[in-house]
């Protein structure tokens, strides 16, 4: 299978499941290479004797749905927006949270993949704004994925030391145990972050959050009127004053005048309250 012929392959096949190829384009090999696996199994010998495979067989598509998934992630991916949630996000939520006598804050990462997002937050909370506060407060993460290896993985809480490149030093030192060349997280970064197998595009979970980060995933990979959608879903989801977050290359064409940009500068965004 040539690059070439992948790329063919992908252009035809990503609008037919709601993706959109540009977001692809960059990050194809990853895909690429399950597909060459998943033609080989077949005993096909490329990607046309695919294309004419998958035309046959109708089931065939939920597989190849199942190969399009982009595993890139560290820990305090972006420097500037992790920066922005600790420095000023996160103690805006403090401050609003012990104005209205809230016991949580409650978030939601979106497309956690192997829980580096979510564990990212936890450190920052625990070993940064939590012991400034004089009032008991927890920091409540929903982090959801639709790939159970991936949950597994984020679970188990054991990194290599590429995935921690990112973060500060004063933070990996605190928040990791070094077991030869793998780094494992502290059981008590663990314990307020609950993990799921959701589809974005099918699933939400339960309840309303005060902080949303949907990054790298819906608006760099789903094609327009299924970005539409599901933002619509996902404001209802997000808490008046809350803050929705998304990738450094991703923006909001349009979100029915209920979300504001917090910062020009950063993909951040605030949901105005009526």
């Amino acid at each position: 299978m040539t690059d070439q012929g992948c790329i063919k392959f992908l252009q035809w096949c990503l609008p037919r499941l709601n993706y959109q190829w540009e977001g692809f384009r960059r990050v194809r090999k990853q895909v690429c290479k399950r597909i060459k696996e998943r033609c080989s199994a077949l005993s096909l010998t490329n990607c046309a004797s695919y294309r004419t495979y998958l035309e046959q067989d109708a089931e065939e598509w939920k597989i190849l749905d199942s190969l399009c998934y982009i595993t890139i992630s560290r820990f305090y991916r972006d420097r500037k927006v992790f920066g922005t949630l600790q420095h000023q996000i996160l103690p805006l939520l403090v401050q609003n949270a012990l104005e209205s006598n809230q016991a949580e804050i409650r978030c939601w990462s979106a497309g956690c993949c192997s829980g580096e997002e979510p564990y990212t937050l936890q450190i920052l909370w625990h070993l940064d704004l939590l012991p400034k506060l004089s009032q008991q407060l927890s920091l409540k993460i929903i982090a959801t994925d639709r790939y159970a290896d991936l949950i597994i993985r984020a679970e188990r809480g054991k990194y290599p030391q590429s995935s921690l490149k990112d973060l500060p030093k004063v933070f990996a030192e605190k928040a990791f145990i070094q077991s030869d060349s793998n780094y494992i997280l502290k059981d008590y970064l663990k314990t307020d972050v609950r993990f799921l197998i959701q589809d974005v595009r099918q699933q939400l979970p339960n309840g309303n959050f005060d902080l949303i980060l949907c990054r790298n995933l819906i608006f760099t990979y789903f094609q327009q009127d299924l970005q539409s959608k599901l933002l619509e879903q996902i404001v209802e989801k997000l808490k008046p004053n809350g803050f929705f977050v998304l990738g450094v290359d991703e923006s909001l064409k349009y979100s029915g005048g209920l979300l504001a940009p917090y910062l020009v500068e950063q993909p951040i965004y605030q949901k105005i309250k009526f």
